[in-house]
């Protein structure tokens, strides 16, 4: 097993690390977590680099790299709409359009995949899992961010400020993700119609 395949592995071994740190309560567990899907994250942007870079590229990285990357997002998603807020209700539609998206594209890419056609992710889908990873990254320890930010008193809801700022950032950066998964989702599927071809 070459490395890009071992830090796939390693993603797919985090991502239980990250749900029962998630879960689990202790003093600041939502920030922990919070690092350890960044970790994650880190290592889906090096694996794909040093495949390429290195042409160490094999079937088994092809198989196992969506699927963890699915899994991976998945688990950030449904931590992030059990937050109760105003908004809840928003994040659980963004969630599952996600969702249902990431499921269209992976049944497109299997149909590719039975026809020997190798499909490069396009721009489109890098800028949605920018945004995507940018909003998880906001949102996952937003409990946390409230519990250091208490509005008990005046001086403390002044304080609270930043965890709101963090919270609506978080939240319009997964809007957009949401609606750049629908785009990129769409126009990857037009750009590589000639897939459903017989």
């Amino acid at each position: 097993m070459n490395l890009p395949n071992k830090l796939t592995v390693l993603r797919i071994i985090l991502i239980p690390v990250f749900v029962a740190l998630f879960f689990v309560e202790f003093p600041y567990h939502c920030f922990v977590a919070t690092g350890v899907f960044i970790i994650a994250s880190i290592t889906d942007f090096l694996d794909g680099y040093i495949a390429r870079k290195n042409n160490l590229v094999t079937d088994l990285g092809k198989f196992l790299d969506p699927i963890a990357d699915k899994m991976l997002v998945a688990c950030a998603l449904f931590a992030v709409v059990l937050f109760e807020n105003t908004f809840q209700i928003g994040v659980v539609i963004c969630a599952m359009v996600i969702m249902c998206r990431e499921l269209m594209i992976s049944g497109f890419r299997i149909i590719a995949s039975a026809k020997n056609i190798v499909l490069a992710a396009d721009k489109l889908g890098k800028i949605k899992t920018v945004l995507q990873m940018s909003a998880l990254v906001l949102l996952l320890p937003i409990t946390d961010i409230y519990k250091c930010f208490p509005a008990e008193d005046a001086y403390s809801f002044n304080q609270q400020i930043i965890a709101d700022v963090v919270l609506y950032i978080g939240l319009i950066l997964l809007a957009l993700s949401t609606v750049m998964a629908v785009i990129s989702g769409f126009n990857y599927i037009m750009k590589n119609k000639h897939v459903f071809k017989d």
